[in-house]
Order: C-alpha cells, then structure tokens, then sequence
C-alpha cells in the first residue's frame, strides 16, 4: 500500500519569497500544507520527531550513544571520506578515505581522549551502497524528489548520504549543491545550524569575491536564523538558503539533497548565472571555434549539471508524468508515496515553465548537442501542451 502525495490546485507560480523565521512545525502538517507553506515559497522549517521509527534510530543508537559494534559489524568494511575540522586546519584539505571501521576506532577513542583530532565523516553514499537496507524512510514532505528519482531509475548516482561526526566537527559556510533543496534528519545527536536567507551572503564576499568559511565572528554583518536540531528532527533547507552547521555533540545524520517542480526554476537560474560567470573566466576564448561547447564542459564540472543534461532530466520527469496521465497509472516513489493527479499536473506546468527559458536562451540553438535529438525540446513542449 502506498501514501498519495497530492495538492489542492495543479496551478503552478513563482512567488516574490519573503523570508521569515524558520518555523518549528510537528507531523501533524499536512502535505499540502507543507507544500504551500514551504516548499513553494522556499522556506526553511524544522519538523520534529520525523525518525523515531527509523531501523537506524533503533540499531545504531544504544544506551544514547552510537551502536559501535552493530555499526563495525555491518558497515565496517566500507570506506568513508574523513574530514579534519580542526580550526587551524581552516577547512581547506581533501578529506581522505578510511575504512568505516577505522573510523569507529577513533570515534571511541575520542570519547575518552578529547584531545584526538576532530574528524567528520561526510558525503557518504551508504544507501547506494546497501540499496535493500532500509535504515531510514523518506519522509511524506520530501517525497517528491525528482533529482534522486531520475539518478537511481538511470543508475546514475545519487544524492543521499550519511554524515557521522563527533562534538566539534563542522561544515562551513555553504549553498548546497546546485542551489538544490536539502534536508537533513538527526538519527543521534545535536546540531546548530546558522541560517541566512537568499541574498543575505553577499554581505560576507571578500575584495576577491570569496566567502568565509567560517561566520562565527561575522554572522551578524547578515540577517541570519540560529536552529537547534535535536534527535529525530529534520532540517528543511531551500533552494539558496547558505548556512554553516556545527556538531554540538556526537552527531548521526541522513541527508538529501533535492529538485521537483517547486524548485526547478531556481536552479536552472542559478545555472544560468554560473553560466555567464564562466564564459567571463575563459573570455580570452570567446572567438574560438567551440567557445560555447566549452563552456557547457565547464558548467559541467563547476555546477554540477549542464544545458543538455538539465534539459535530459526534465525530460524524463517529463515523460514519466505525461505517460501517467495518459494511461491513468499511479507514479511511484521511492516503493512507498504515489503522485496525485493535480501534483502530476503541477510537475508539467513547472516543467513548462523552466523548458521555454532554456528554448528561448540564446546558447541553445547554436549548441551541437542539441542537434538531431529524439526529441528536442519543443517538441516536448508540444507533449506536455497536449496532455494539459
């Protein structure tokens, strides 16, 4: 049996985002709710008690403190990527690969010897490496995640992952990946998260346009929100939104990072911006015969998508939605949600949205890549025009 995930209207708009406290809101919530209240309108909310019936808030937590010797025996063999968060390492080093298991070692050892470096397991990708351990649910709210649904069904990637530090580890002032939505649920432990809403980190930019990794003794030069987050919480954080966290204790926690019809247009004009930034780098270039190749190569590795690649991804939420409504067939998600009628159809709408801003950029139509396409994009434009 699967939970529906559905809105009141399929009507998709863009909003003039008005930022305003995070709220502090329980399951009670309806989805709809949730929906119009934040993730249209890009604001952050932290919901409480969304993982006590997890199997990881149940066999990696013993006695309030980590299960070493369940996690040793499951996971010990996998390698992690370790960071030093030491403050005078200024965040700047490669994290390096460990055995989970050497991990475990220090973390206990730590525990009575607070003198040992402060080290965070981060970015690790332990549901793509065990997909049939179930050790946590997607909650109901964070469903609709096209980027994860299109990376898995292609077998591509993904973006989930498990971060495990101890008290004192960090991650530094950041916007995630893509200007994607993230959240990130607490299995065991406390964090403090700093939050400054869209626009407010162009008060930290150095005379060579760098951000800070640390605001600590900043902060205050910006509007900014402080959240604790307890055990079995889940901090949503939206398209823009930077923020520094730190560990206030020992800390376990599940995160995703995430794109669907709410946010779509958000990356794809942060994608735009990253974009012009790059063709300024590498002007010196411009009159070679490539330039715009080159710089969708570019965008690639600096944004994490491209045109192309963006446009593919739309296609495939596109095509999925289109063919359910067609055929009049549930979409599923993830084994455990299905889409609603008006979400299927506000998906399109958004999608339509975004597909004549790429249509209509002055770098589509003199790309190669989107020569002799299957299906280019105004014809899916045409698609989705139809079934609406």
């Amino acid at each position: 049996m699967t939970n529906e995930i559905e809105i009141d209207s399929s009507k998709f708009q863009l909003y003039n985002y008005e930022y305003s406290e995070p709220a502090i809101i329980n399951l009670k919530i309806s989805y709809n709710e949730f929906f119009e209240k934040y993730l249209s309108k890009n604001q952050a909310c932290l919901i409480k008690n969304i993982a006590g019936d997890w199997n990881s808030s149940k066999l990696w937590i013993k006695e309030d403190s980590p299960n070493f010797s369940y996690l040793q025996q499951t996971y010990g063999d996998s390698v992690v990527s370790v960071t030093n968060c030491d403050r005078q390492s200024t965040y700047n080093q490669q994290p390096v690969k460990w055995k989970f298991r050497d991990y475990l070692d220090y973390w206990e050892n730590r525990i009575s010897n607070s003198n040992e470096s402060t080290l965070y397991v981060k970015d690790w990708h332990l549901k793509n490496e065990n997909p049939k351990d179930d050790f946590y649910d997607i909650p109901l709210y964070f469903a609709s995640d096209w980027l994860n649904e299109y990376l898995i069904e292609n077998s591509i990637d993904d973006y989930r992952f498990v971060y495990m530090g101890v008290n004192g580890t960090w991650s530094p002032f950041h916007v995630d990946v893509m200007t994607s939505y993230s959240w990130s649920t607490n299995v065991f432990g406390q964090k403090l998260w700093v939050l400054f809403p869209p626009g407010e980190e162009e008060h930290f930019y150095d005379s060579l346009g760098n951000l800070p990794n640390d605001t600590t003794d900043v902060k205050n030069k910006g509007k900014h929100f402080e959240i604790v987050q307890n055990p079995g919480d889940a901090m949503f954080v939206p398209s823009n939104w930077h923020h520094q966290v730190w560990n206030v204790t020992d800390t376990i926690s599940i995160n995703h990072n995430w794109i669907n019809g709410c946010n779509l247009h958000n990356v794809w004009k942060a994608m735009e911006k990253n974009l012009m930034e790059v063709k300024i780098e590498i002007n010196d270039c411009s009159d070679m015969e490539n330039f715009l190749d080159h710089s969708q190569l570019m965008l690639k590795a600096s944004f994490g998508f491209n045109f192309k690649e963006y446009f593919e991804f739309m296609l495939y939420i596109a095509m999925k939605r289109i063919h359910s409504l067609k055929k009049e067939e549930d979409i599923k998600l993830f084994e455990k949600y299905s889409l609603g009628r008006n979400h299927t159809e506000y998906d399109l709408r958004s999608i339509r949205y975004t597909l004549l801003d790429l249509i209509n950029h002055c770098d589509t139509k003199e790309l190669g890549c989107f020569q002799n396409l299957q299906c280019p994009p105004e014809y899916l434009l045409q698609l989705i025009d139809d079934i609406l």
